[in-house]
C-alpha cells in the first residue's frame, strides 16, 4: 500500500560516508515507522536503523550504532538514513520499509512492513 522509493546509494571507501533517502508520495511518512534494513549477498535480511511513528524513538542495531542515524524531514515526507565510517562489512541492499499498523514488535524486526525496492551499497577501496 506504500509507495516507497529508495535512493543516494553507491560505491564509497571504507571510512567514507554515505545518506540514503526514503520517500513516499501517496503517504505522509510521520505517521509510520520507518526502518533501515540490509542484506548482504547470501544472509538474511537484517534491521539497521528505525524510527517508531508512536513515540520518535529511534533504534540502532548493535553493528551500526554510533556510526549510522535515522531521521525525518517532514517538509520533503522523506526518511534519511546518515551512514559513516562505513566498513566493508556495510555492504548489502539497504531496503527502507513503513508500518502504519501498530505491532507489538520492535521496529528492527521484519514483521508488518511494506518495503522499498532496495539500494545497493558497496564500501570497497
Amino acid at each position: 500500500q506504500v509507495q516507497l522509493v529508495e535512493s543516494g546509494g553507491g560505491l564509497v571507501q571504507p571510512g567514507g560516508s554515505l545518506r540514503l533517502s526514503c520517500a513516499a508520495s501517496n503517504v505522509t511518512l510521520d505517521y509510520y515507522t520507518i526502518g533501515w534494513f540490509r542484506q548482504a549477498p547470501g544472509k538474511e535480511r537484517e534491521g539497521g536503523s528505525c524510527i517508531s511513528s508512536a513515540d520518535g524513538t529511534t533504534y540502532h542495531a548493535d553493528s551500526v550504532k554510533g556510526r549510522f542515524t535515522i531521521y525525518r524531514d517532514n517538509t520533503k515526507n522523506t526518511v534519511y538514513l546518515q551512514m559513516h565510517n562505513l566498513k566493508p562489512e556495510d555492504t548489502g541492499v539497504y531496503y527502507c520499509a513503513a508500518r502504519g499498523v501498530p505491532v507489538n514488535v520492535m521496529c528492527l524486526m521484519t514483521r508488518g512492513y511494506d518495503w522499498g525496492q532496495g539500494t545497493q551499497v558497496t564500501v570497497s577501496s
